[in-house]
């Protein structure tokens, strides 16, 4: 059984969530701050965070950063903000998807279970070990983890198969919607900041200068090329 941490202020929501999720063989903690929701996760093992934006001391973003420092779970962020600034800030520092608040129980489940899924599809123990090798630029599909002229990462679930599918097609031009289907999972909804967002945090670990991709590449008006040429 998969288990999930919820780390919210609303109370009822969080137990609105935990009875919700049970049904579909998913078991949750739940903590109402960011603080307790840290110690939460050094302390057990979890599939996947639920995270809301709006807490009181350390908020949902303090506290996405906290856990981008040690962990890559998959971090699904809750926001009563219905507005782009708050969506992509919280994809560009780590968050693999969102909802905006009021939402529907049922594709917060399915989102769920989206991103556990992406997750431990990756996350295999006893898959024989695979890598990508480019110039400057491995990938280690075990592992999930990249080693480049600025370290070695292990990246959020989002950006690795965003990565992945890319390099795997290198040198062929993918258009915004094939890229968001493959990675999503869902039918392409002509809003791109979710990609845009997550290549931006790529291009800061692959790239010696962000500004000049030497790997993913902008095709003007069309979508994203992984450089043949590397």
């Amino acid at each position: 059984m998969n288990k999930i941490l919820i780390i919210d202020d609303d109370k009822e929501l969080c137990s609105l969530i935990k009875r919700s999720v049970l049904p579909v063989n998913i078991e949750s903690d739940v903590c109402n701050t960011g603080k307790d929701g840290l110690r939460k996760l050094a302390e057990n093992e979890y599939q996947l965070v639920i995270l809301d934006v709006m807490m009181p001391g350390m908020d949902g973003f303090e506290t996405l950063v906290e856990i981008r420092k040690t962990s890559s779970l998959p971090i699904l962020m809750l926001t009563a903000k219905d507005d782009n600034i708050s969506k992509v800030h919280g994809l560009r520092v780590g968050a693999d998807d969102y909802l905006t608040k009021p939402f529907n129980i049922d594709e917060l489940i399915a989102r769920i279970h989206s991103l556990i899924r992406r997750y431990t599809r990756f996350n295999q123990k006893d898959e024989i070990a695979q890598q990508l090798e480019f110039d400057s630029l491995e990938i280690d599909l075990n592992n999930r983890s990249i080693t480049t002229i600025n370290g070695i990462f292990e990246l959020p679930p989002k950006e690795f198969d965003l990565l992945l599918f890319c390099a795997r097609n290198q040198g062929r031009i993918l258009t915004k919607k094939q890229i968001y289907e493959e990675v999503w999972g869902e039918v392409y909804c002509y809003d791109d900041s979710n990609i845009m967002a997550i290549i931006s945090r790529l291009r800061k670990k692959l790239e010696a200068n962000p500004k000049e991709s030497k790997y993913i590449q902008t095709i003007k008006g069309v979508g994203y090329r992984f450089n043949k040429e590397v």
